[in-house]
């Protein structure tokens, strides 16, 4: 899990790297800093871990770090959805920022085709103002969620579709 969590702010980084908007650049790369340390604090904790006595605190602390190092995880993929409407530059071709931009491009252009059928939605009310539907706009945690794989074997990670694969990993 730790891995992961550096996969992820690898990716904060490329996006970082790219953003237009000063803001979500320093944002996105506050938001990789902290991953950063959580993902380093969760590995040594699951050393530390794995070479001491079964104890209840230390179970308790490896569970509190993953589920912080989530919660940063959410955060660098809430502010690269900022950083990808606000717009990117274009990446240099073959690098780990175009496989990043790739990714991000998808879903805006997921999000933007959301937004467009719902506007031209027939559907309204007596009032004439449009319905909306239950269904939630693309995201890029829900892009991730979807890729991701529902059993795991820690030697290998899986490969993702369409462009969005970041340094053999899945997001």
């Amino acid at each position: 899990m730790a891995l992961d969590g550096q996969e992820f702010v690898t990716f904060g980084r490329a996006v970082a790297k790219l953003c237009l908007d000063r803001r979500c650049s320093m944002e996105l790369l506050c938001a990789t800093e902290q991953a950063h340390t959580i993902s380093s604090q969760l590995g040594i904790v699951a050393r530390v871990k794995a070479v001491t006595a079964e104890s209840k605190s230390s179970s308790e602390l490896l569970v509190s770090n993953a589920q912080n190092l989530l919660q940063a995880v959410l955060h660098i993929l809430k502010a690269a959805e900022a950083a990808c409407i606000k717009g990117l530059r274009q990446p240099p071709p073959d690098s780990e920022e175009a496989a990043a931009a790739a990714c991000c491009l998808q879903w805006r252009r997921n999000l933007f085709l959301h937004r467009a059928r719902a506007a031209s939605s027939s559907d309204r009310d007596e009032l004439g103002l449009r319905r909306t539907r239950a269904r939630a706009e693309p995201s890029l945690v829900a892009m991730v969620h979807e890729r991701a794989p529902r059993t795991r074997d820690t030697s290998e990670h899986p490969k993702a579709v369409k462009g969005c694969t970041m340094m053999g990993g899945h997001l």
